[in-house]
């Protein structure tokens, strides 16, 4: 894996830890050669990635929609930072850019990279992992509801791994690189998004 695509949020929550861990995450990045690949933003946990991946020597590509620019307070710091006009063109570079997918703790648009990562690699647009640092515990509900909904038939048994959680990044890494690909439902192609 050359480059990961970090997925976090872009708040600073009251527990230091959560900030801590992600400045964790980009110097162990950045340690291993790997490139981190991320929303572009300087704040909160999107900031405290880039920040230590940088500081540790790493390379660090954010990729900022023009409209959150401002809002995110963009990175100008980045190795390189690519602007594009909507989320989706977001999304898309962040999977053509990546060997995989790592997602923290955040809110709402975490939640959402997460699960497009996830449909897309049960679609076929990937076959890139899809990892989940499930530190202090912070995704024990999603994972239990991806189970319920495995077990109710929504998602099919051979796709019910396609998320690797793991509470420590050293493991999560470790089987991300060991990713066996799943049989998709339909093979797509992401160049027709």
């Amino acid at each position: 894996m050359k480059r990961l695509a970090v997925y976090c949020g872009a708040a600073s929550p009251a527990d230091g830890r959560y900030v801590a861990l992600a400045a964790a995450v980009g110097t162990e990045l950045a340690q291993r050669g790997i490139g981190v690949v991320y929303g572009g933003g300087r704040l909160g946990l999107m900031g405290a990635v880039a920040d230590a991946a940088l500081a540790a020597g790493g390379e660090v590509i954010g990729v900022i929609p023009q409209g959150l620019e401002e809002a995110e307070v963009a990175h100008r710091g980045c190795t390189e930072l690519i602007v594009v006009g909507t989320m989706h063109e977001r999304k898309a570079i962040f999977t053509e850019l990546s060997d995989g997918f790592v997602t923290l703790p955040g809110g709402v648009g975490t939640m959402d990279e997460l699960w497009e990562a996830a449909s897309w690699a049960q679609l076929g647009y990937h076959a890139k992992p899809v990892g989940l640092l499930n530190a202090f515990g912070f995704f024990d509900l999603l994972l239990a509801f991806t189970s319920h909904m495995g077990e109710v038939g929504f998602i099919r048994e051979a796709h019910r791994g396609i998320i690797i959680a793991e509470r420590e990044l050293g493991l999560l890494l470790d089987r991300m690189a060991a990713h066996q690909a799943v049989t998709p439902l339909v093979t797509m192609d992401l160049r027709g998004l």
